[in-house]
């Protein structure tokens, strides 16, 4: 007596973890409202910083995850949602604020932009191994300060090495253990599904 082998589900180069819900225009919709929410409870995940007007969030963190989990396009949609939401009067920006005319502004427009190139990395498997990961979530914190920071002075007449003092240097740590937490998350998402990190 035979019996069928289980289908084994192959992974396309290419495949974002977001990709292995079943796919329809509900599930993307769902994906980048779930995104740009999650990017709103993490901002409120929140502590001032003493002489900075950018408080450390999880705010950074979400959007990056966001990024990677749905892939440049969706991530995308989901930072420019919770941005021009948050523009419209939404309270979940950082703090539980709302509209552009905040120095931190520059940080969402920054995360705007990190989404969507750790989420073109993840589709080349950036997300896929412990280095890979770091590398994505250092470049993509990168982006999110080549915003900010000149954002954030201009917005407040600070020098530019003001900024880079206010709005950089307190962040790196808080920077580094998101980072560590995400190369552990992602690759181990991934194992899950089993497709172990190469």
């Amino acid at each position: 007596m035979s019996t069928a082998a289980a289908p084994v589900r192959t992974l396309r180069a290419g495949t974002v973890l977001a990709d292995l819900v079943p796919s329809s225009r509900v599930r993307d919709i769902a994906l980048v409202v779930g995104g740009a929410a999650l990017t709103g409870l993490a901002a409120q995940i929140s502590v001032p910083v003493p002489g900075s007007p950018v408080p450390v969030s999880g705010q950074t963190f979400a959007a990056l995850l966001v990024g990677t989990a749905l892939g440049a396009r969706r991530g995308f949609l989901a930072l420019a949602l919770y941005a021009v939401a948050g523009m419209a009067g939404v309270p979940w920006f950082a703090e539980a604020s709302s509209g552009y005319a905040m120095p931190s502004f520059g940080y969402v427009l920054g995360m705007l932009l990190a989404a969507t190139v750790v989420g073109a990395l993840a589709r080349r498997g950036a997300d896929r191994s412990v280095l890979r990961t770091a590398g994505a979530m250092v470049l993509g914190s990168a982006i999110i300060y080549a915003v900010g920071v000149p954002y954030l002075a201009l917005a407040t007449g600070m020098t530019l090495g003001q900024a880079v003092a206010a709005g950089l240097i307190p962040f790196l740590i808080g920077d580094a253990l998101k980072a560590a937490l995400a190369m552990g998350a992602l690759p181990a998402a991934w194992k899950l599904v089993g497709r172990k990190g190469r």
